[in-house]
């Protein structure tokens, strides 16, 4: 049995395609192609992931009215038949689409092969390209209830959440507290803005460690310390540190926190965090949810159709987190937010709980079980 997987450009699609591509492999033993596009990130992670991978040469629309869009609209086409000649090769069991440009032509010429076709969207907001194919796609997988209502009634929708890595789920926290020296009532912050780290982020958080530092704030743990680690990204460590250094704050004299350019050990930092502060990219939320983490969330606000945002927004609803825009991003905002939810033990308990609801462990299972029913429609 053969399966054809597709989603690209950012590590947002590619990497839920690589989680489902990987559960089809172990349900139905299945080979499993990847098609992406020549210029998303897919074309150098698929390849290292031992997928088989073809591309097809294709760009994204501009949101806003612009010439370049009647090239990218005739390298779509063109697209869909060359998708179309790669899919009847294959002749695939299902396509399986997790967003991205590249997606739209792959699960067309699915659809016009007679393949049946399942998209996953990971944000609350829908981006362009699943909105459009959720008018031909034999099914949509939903990581967040409030994307529903973006869809046309008559989409086949199933909240299924987003797949996240077994590293994740399998982290014990009383193991991983002990890796970090952190005592039974410690707090653990953990902050960060992404794997290349996050300029805003970065000078907030800098001016809150020096605040926490110079005043010796009584956040009102008791029997405990707080801790922070905060996650620079590489190209900005050394000028983070300098920034705390001319401060000086000087980071040896200083044991309750700790600055590092890029966190190798997610997994076991997360199981062992109390409260999180970072960007409201849908796989990281998948995982704050999946472990039931506080968090304090600043969406990112370039993100296509400022769907971060309505990430966060989701989560605060449910009362799992507490949103700052970008642009309110201040030293004071940020210390406020953070030394009030430490200090009330009730409050931050209470957020992990409403975070756990929203937590979908078994996200792939839920995604295959659709596929398995979209196989059986056929």
């Amino acid at each position: 049995m053969d399966f054809v997987v597709t989603g690209g450009g950012t590590g947002g699609h590619i990497y839920p395609a690589l989680a489902i591509a990987r559960g089809l492999q172990e349900k139905y033993g299945a080979r499993v192609h990847y098609i992406g596009g020549t210029r998303g990130m897919e074309s150098d992670i698929v390849p290292r992931e031992g997928f088989p991978f073809q591309a097809i040469n294709l760009a994204g629309f501009k949101r806003s009215l612009s010439p370049a869009n009647v090239l990218v609209a005739w390298r779509a086409a063109r697209g869909v038949g060359q998708a179309r000649k790669i899919i009847r090769a294959i002749q695939p069991a299902a396509v399986v689409g997790t967003g991205g440009y590249v997606c739209g032509p792959v699960v067309l010429a699915a659809r016009l092969c007679g393949i049946p076709t399942l998209i996953h969207e990971q944000n609350a907001l829908p981006g362009i390209t699943n909105k459009m194919l959720s008018r031909f796609t034999d099914g949509v997988a939903l990581t967040f209830e409030d994307s529903v209502k973006y869809f046309s009634r008559r989409a086949r929708t199933k909240i299924t959440g987003l797949p996240v890595r077994s590293e994740i789920l399998e982290a014990d926290r009383r193991v991983a507290r002990a890796k970090l020296g952190l005592k039974g009532e410690d707090r653990l912050v953990l902050s960060f803005g992404g794997s290349q780290g996050a300029g805003s982020i970065n000078k907030t958080m800098a001016g809150l460690l020096r605040r926490f530092c110079l005043e010796k704030p009584e956040f009102g743990v008791p029997g405990g310390d707080v801790r922070f680690l905060h996650v620079t990204g590489p190209r900005q460590h050394d000028s983070f540190m300098q920034g705390l250094d001319s401060s000086g704050i000087h980071l040896a004299n200083n044991g309750n926190i700790t600055v590092i350019p890029y966190l190798y050990d997610m997994p076991n930092a997360l199981a062992a965090s109390d409260l999180v502060i970072c960007r409201a990219g849908a796989a990281t939320l998948a995982e704050l949810t999946v472990i039931g983490l506080p968090a304090i969330l600043i969406p990112y606000p370039h993100a296509a159709g400022n769907h971060q945002e309505y990430n966060a927004r989701a989560l605060e609803k449910a009362g799992a987190a507490v949103v700052i825009r970008d642009e309110e991003l201040e030293e004071k905002v940020l210390f406020n937010h953070a030394g009030r939810l430490l200090a009330d033990c009730e409050k931050l308990a209470g957020m992990a709980g409403a975070s756990k609801s929203l937590g979908k462990p078994r996200a792939l299972t839920g995604i295959l079980d659709f596929v398995g029913a979209i196989l059986n429609r056929k």
